[in-house]
C-alpha cells in the first residue's frame, strides 16, 4: 500500500520554505500531492491558479514522487478522495500552532483516515512567506534567496507589472 500525503496551501507563490516542508514530506511518503487550495478568509490571490500549478511543477520537477493537483472544497473531502493518509502542514512559529492544530482537529472529525502531520520550518525560513515574498518584489527588491531560482523572474514580471 503506497502511503500518500497532501500538502495543502495556497502557494501564491510557492517559497522555498514551502520547498524545505515539501521536500521533507518526500522523503517520509510515497507520493507527495501538493494541493493548491483555497481559503476563504484570505483576499484574491495574487497569481492565478493555473500560474501557481506551473510555478509547482517547476520548483518541484526534481523531486520524483510530488505531484501537483488543485481543489477548491473541503480539504478533508480531497484527502479521503485520494486515499492519503496523512496531511502534511509546515509550522513557521507557535504562532502558527494554534490555527493549525484548530484545523488538524476539524478535518480529523470530517475524516478520520488520515493524520495531519506538523512539519518544522528550517530556522532560516521561519519569516518567510508568500505575502513577505510579493512585497519585495512589488518593490522591486532581491527575492533570489526567497523562491526557487526556476520561477524569479516570472514572479518579478508579475510583480513588477502590477506595481507600475
Amino acid at each position: 500500500m503506497r502511503r500518500i500525503a497532501v500538502c495543502p496551501g495556497s502557494f501564491d507563490p510557492i517559497t522555498v520554505g514551502h520547498l524545505d516542508i515539501i521536500s521533507r514530506a518526500a522523503t517520509i511518503f510515497d507520493k507527495v500531492i501538493v494541493l493548491v487550495s483555497f481559503n476563504a478568509n484570505k483576499k484574491s490571490a495574487t497569481f492565478t491558479e493555473q500560474e501557481r500549478i506551473q510555478m509547482i511543477l517547476e520548483a518541484t520537477k526534481d523531486i520524483d514522487n510530488v505531484y501537483v493537483d488543485c481543489f477548491d472544497g473541503l480539504l478533508a473531502e480531497y484527502v479521503k478522495n485520494v486515499n492519503a493518509c496523512a496531511i502534511v502542514k509546515g509550522l513557521r512559529a507557535v504562532s502558527d500552532f494554534e490555527s493549525e492544530f484548530q484545523m488538524a482537529l476539524v478535518n480529523k472529525k470530517l475524516y478520520g483516515g488520515a493524520e495531519t502531520v506538523f512539519l518544522t520550518t528550517s530556522g532560516e525560513n521561519m519569516f518567510l512567506s508568500s505575502s513577505i515574498v510579493k512585497e519585495i518584489a512589488y518593490h522591486g527588491g532581491d527575492i533570489s534567496g526567497f523562491i526557487h531560482p526556476a520561477i524569479i523572474s516570472f514572479v518579478q514580471q508579475k510583480l513588477i507589472h502590477k506595481h507600475k
